[in-house]
């Protein structure tokens, strides 16, 4: 059950992802890292080899009642595709998805109070402030540079916490594909500038957790 001060900081609101204005002396919780795999991603998603080869999930528009949605509707808005971009300037990575109009902060290297975005120094590790996920379809990544790059994930649930999430490895070789209500913050390259081919349910509605404010902290893995 979430206690009352979670409940206030995850109601509905607009975030402002460029400017996420976190408070300091933010506790660091390290996420497990694994590499992923056809096994390690069961319940969160699939390796993907071929980006026009997996379609996407759309859910159903839910019943508003105890009559249900007729079977051949509700699930008729399509998709969106575009390229997400990830980008490392100094201490902080962007990033930028086409396919919706959206860009934001993803995650820092350093305490983000103290975050510089000028230097050329790679970066050791993510710090994660935020994730979402998408209760209408799934989503898709496909690498269009062969480099790796990291996926923070949880499993569907609006009471996650911090220790939820899994941070994967991927070489570069392959694709992720999410399924619906998977939580998660689009894909983190690990340093410099990376593009990805991103395909999603057009409705694009968002559910979002606040680390930051809800639970005081951010999340931690090494790049």
């Amino acid at each position: 059950m979430r206690n009352d001060a979670v409940a206030e900081a995850s109601a509905a609101r607009v975030f402002d992802y460029l400017d996420p204005a976190l408070p300091a002396g933010l506790r660091h919780v390290a996420m497990h890292v694994v590499d992923a795999a056809s096994d390690t991603l069961q319940g969160y998603g699939e390796l993907v080899d071929d980006p026009h080869g997996r379609a996407i999930e759309i859910v159903r528009w839910p019943a508003q009642g105890w009559r249900p949605v007729d079977a051949d509707t509700g699930d008729q808005g399509g998709t969106v595709e575009g390229v997400f971009v990830s980008e490392w300037r100094g201490d902080i990575l962007f990033g930028r998805n086409d396919a919706v109009g959206g860009e934001y902060i993803l995650a820092y290297a350093t305490d983000p109070t103290i975050a510089d975005a000028t230097h050329r120094r790679e970066p050791e590790r993510i710090l994660l402030w935020h994730a979402n996920y998408h209760p209408d379809g799934g989503q898709l990544f496909f690498p269009l540079d062969a480099a790796p790059f990291v996926v923070p994930l949880a499993l569907p649930g609006d009471d996650v916490r911090p220790e939820s999430f899994v941070c994967f490895r991927f070489d570069g070789s392959k694709g992720l594909y999410l399924h619906p209500n998977v939580w998660h913050e689009g894909v983190f390259g690990v340093s410099g500038m990376q593009r990805f081919f991103d395909k999603q349910g057009a409705d694009h509605a968002r559910v979002s957790v606040d680390f930051a404010r809800e639970f005081g902290c951010l999340l931690e893995a090494p790049l």
